[in-house]
């Protein structure tokens, strides 16, 4: 398949209730915050593990489609697949003797298999030991961290289990205290890129962009738990440009985006309490924007 022809910007609106969207390890997984601000932050790293498993779910092992970073893969065997694949024995010997065309069979080899490597780009530590460019693909789609439109107030909810984990907890008559850390509701704000010019390199094809709209909208729908039971894309904004490079820069048509809550909301604590403004004048006419979800 073709790589797509043109350059795309968009932005994300989700939400989250009663939840955690993305807990921090190094804050006793507690919703991670700017400490200055207060503002609310979801890693682009968390949103990709969601796309990622929404992939790998819905294409079910078809060709094309696998997902090199997944819980248990083992990623030098990931590698191997592709030395395998081109019956490469002894990677040094091939370096040393034609090293180009190697560097370019290992790269199509991964971005044709691996959904994930064509479209995020990855780090292989297999080809980077052996000096190849193959070692690191630049994916076509990056995305910026969401942050929550206004600031937001993490809370530690106390549990009680009531079934008890040993026989000396049972003699002693304990319960067994917990917690989960949430916050009353945020709504984040998640802009994102897509280069045409990077996508002639790993084949990222318009049939991978569907598929990555697709994943965007839906990607916490088969992902509810206990901890982001009401987790949702509320709007997906999508900016299509008519030219390979863009025809304007990405933090204008950003701009032309404004969510503000409404008047007399001083709390929000829903998505209806906020307005989303798109200024269509501020979107230069070879720019077209397109609504896929909202």
């Amino acid at each position: 398949m073709n790589p797509i022809d043109r350059r795309y910007d968009f932005t994300i609106l989700l939400d989250v209730q009663n939840g955690n969207p993305n807990g921090d390890p190094d804050a006793n997984n507690m919703p991670r915050i700017d400490p200055e601000t207060g503002v609310g932050i979801i890693t682009d790293v968390c949103i990709k593990r969601k796309i990622r498993n929404y992939v790998e779910m819905v294409k079910n092992g078809e060709p094309g489609y696998d997902i090199y970073i997944r819980q248990g893969a083992i990623l030098n065997e990931q590698d191997n697949r592709a030395l395998d694949d081109l019956k490469i024995k002894d990677l040094k010997k091939e370096i040393k003797e034609k090293k180009n065309d190697v560097d370019k069979s290992i790269r199509d080899f991964m971005c044709n298999t691996f959904y994930d490597i064509r479209t995020f780009g990855a780090v292989m530590t297999t080809f980077v030991k052996g000096a190849l460019n193959s070692g690191q693909v630049r994916g076509p789609v990056q995305f910026c961290f969401a942050e929550s439109i206004d600031p937001v107030v993490p809370r530690d909810i106390t549990l009680t289990r009531i079934a008890l984990s040993t026989a000396k907890d049972a003699e002693d008559k304990r319960n067994t205290m917990g917690s989960k850390s949430i916050i009353p509701y945020g709504l984040y704000r998640m802009d994102g890129f897509i280069s045409a010019n990077q996508a002639k390199l790993t084949g990222f094809s318009n049939d991978d962009l569907e598929l990555l709209w697709d994943a965007i909208v839906n990607m916490f729908e088969d992902d509810h738990s206990a901890i982001r039971g009401k987790m949702a894309v509320r709007k997906l904004i999508v900016f299509e440009h008519s030219s390979v490079y863009g025809n304007a820069p990405s933090w204008q048509l950003f701009d032309a985006v404004s969510v503000k809550r409404k008047n007399g909301i001083t709390v929000p604590r829903s998505f209806s309490d906020y307005d989303v403004i798109i200024d269509k004048e501020a979107i230069p006419g070879e720019v077209n924007c397109i609504e896929r979800l909202g």
